[in-house]
This record gives C-alpha cells, sequence and structure tokens, in this order.
C-alpha cells in the first residue's frame, strides 16, 4: 500500500515539475523574442539616427558654402562701390549692379534663414530620435535582467 502511495506521489511529483519546467522554457522563449524584437528596434534606431547625423552634416557644410558665397558676394558689392565713386562715368552701370548684388544678398540671406530653419528642425528631430533611442536601450536592458 506504501509503495502505491510513493508511486502515485512520485508519479504526481513528476507531472509536477514537468509543467514547471515547461512553463520556464516558455517564459525563456518568449524573453528571447523580446530581446530579438527590442535589438532590431535598436538596430533600426542606430542607422535612423546616423543618416540624420549624416543628412545635419550636409546641411552643415551647405550653410558654410553659403556664408562663403555671401561674404564673396558682400566684397563684390563693396568693390562695385569704390569703383562706382573713382568713376563718374560709370556711376549709374555701378550702381545697377549694386542693385542687383543686394537683391542677390537679400535672397540668400533668406535661403540661410531657411537653412538655418531646417538645421533646428533636424537637430529637434536628432534629439527626438536620440531620445527614442535610449528609451529603446532602456526597455532593451530591462528586458535583459528580466
Amino acid at each position: 500500500m506504501k509503495n502505491r502511495i510513493l508511486i502515485i506521489l512520485n508519479a504526481l511529483g513528476c507531472l509536477f515539475l514537468s509543467a514547471l519546467v515547461t512553463a520556464q522554457w516558455l517564459r525563456e522563449r518568449e524573453s528571447q523574442e523580446n530581446i530579438a524584437m527590442f535589438k532590431k528596434q535598436l538596430t533600426a534606431a542606430m542607422d535612423f539616427s546616423a543618416e540624420e547625423t549624416m543628412r545635419a552634416a550636409a546641411l552643415e557644410s551647405d550653410i558654410a558654402a553659403l556664408k562663403e558665397s555671401m561674404e564673396m558676394t558682400i566684397q563684390s558689392a563693396e568693390e562695385s562701390a569704390r569703383a562706382a565713386a573713382e568713376s563718374s562715368a560709370k556711376a549709374s552701370s555701378l550702381e545697377a549692379e549694386i542693385t542687383a548684388a543686394r537683391e542677390q544678398l537679400k535672397t540668400w540671406q533668406a535661403a540661410l534663414a531657411e537653412r538655418d530653419a531646417k538645421l533646428r528642425s533636424l537637430d529637434s528631430e536628432l534629439a527626438a530620435t536620440r531620445q527614442r533611442l535610449n528609451i529603446a536601450i532602456e526597455k532593451l536592458k530591462v528586458a535583459a535582467s528580466q
């Protein structure tokens, strides 16, 4: 009689342990899937961040080129003004060139202001991307610690 009870208890214990092992295995599998998903999200966020950084660098180089071009235009306008003062015969033609240069300068200043606004927008997008990346990293850390 005691043997029978021990056999039944042993069988119940085995079933319980099997259920426990299966439950742990399922939890581990779910955790691994979550980690894989978070790694994919992290990779995507890092790729996006790299692209945005490259885009921001390209815009900064465009702004530098615009500034240099604007300085050259300003210098050209000043030279034209000196030539107009020296030569009264060419005054009317040089004044027309100065007016055109000033209009072009205003156009470039407007373009520069637009580029600056785009750069600020990209900077805020980059900050948001960094924040999303930090959140994803924190989630990954939390998932890894569990």
